[in-house]
């Protein structure tokens, strides 16, 4: 009789040579240009979050999305959208409401878990590279275990994404009536890279086209399957613009309201 042991595959051990890999390109470029940029980005938007300065232009209905929704008692009366409730305090950002969300769910992003597992933490930094742990424990235990939690992280994106683009929408009616700059192009041009990222999530993905057998049955949820399937092949760049475009957009508007420039307008 076959036993479990005798069935068992067991991995080859490691070949007894002296370099750590075999590897003789720059495989290390990737992992320091992500904890570059990502240290870079995270700096900037601290910064920017606790700052509480320059983040509402008045004469063009102008709100950084760093500061979206502006919901503490310290924000601007105007660029209070949704009400002001949270106690004004240098330790409560102003958007606190949406960006604990937001920050969970680029955390829990199955590219961004790529960028710094692979990066910051050498788990692996690279192919055929052995990881810089000893130990190997996967997504089991806290707080990597909470990475489970990103389906529902992507909703809360979602409807902060919804909130964005009102945001964007309302820059066209300033006090003056309709009017159009180049504010209003760089606050559209962000919103529409945050849908192309939110939307190509995998956590939309499936919510778009899960759990269906037929999708001759549910024609619309398979277009929309098709749209995210699509985003979702070129995630990782949608993941990196986005960051781009809100550190720009947060810079052009911070900008304008602290008078550095002035915003070219189009239309009044």
């Amino acid at each position: 009789m076959t036993t479990t042991e005798d069935t068992a595959v067991s991995p080859p051990p490691r070949a007894a040579i002296t370099p750590r890999n075999l590897r003789t390109d720059s495989w290390m470029r990737g992992p320091i240009l992500t904890v570059v940029g990502i240290t870079i980005w995270v700096v900037y938007a601290t910064f920017r979050v606790f700052y509480q300065g320059d983040y509402w232009v008045p004469d063009y209905h102008y709100l950084t999305p760093f500061y979206s929704p502006c919901v503490s008692e310290g924000c601007i009366p105007d660029s209070a959208h949704f009400g002001r409730f949270l106690p004004d305090s240098p330790l409560i950002p102003y958007a606190a409401v949406s960006l604990p969300f937001l920050l969970a769910f680029r955390l829990t992003c199955y590219y961004y878990r790529k960028a710094y597992y692979r990066s910051f933490w050498l788990s692996p930094p690279a192919c055929a590279v052995p990881d810089g742990h000893a130990k190997y424990t996967g997504e089991t235990r806290f707080p990597l275990v909470g990475q489970n939690l990103h389906r529902y992280f992507f909703y809360a994106a979602f409807l902060i994404s919804v909130i964005n683009t009102y945001d964007a929408i309302l820059a066209f009616h300033s006090p003056e009536g309709f009017g159009f700059g180049l504010g209003n192009l760089v606050l559209l041009a962000n919103v529409v890279l945050l849908w192309c990222y939110t939307f190509g999530c995998h956590s939309c993905r499936h919510v778009m086209g899960g759990r269906l057998k037929h999708f001759s049955k549910h024609p619309i949820r398979y277009r929309l399957w098709t749209i995210s399937s699509a985003l979702n092949n070129r995630h990782m760049m949608w993941a990196w613009i986005t960051l781009a475009s809100l550190a720009l957009t947060d810079f052009y508007v911070m900008s304008v309201a602290a008078g550095w420039i002035d915003d070219l307008r189009f239309v009044n």
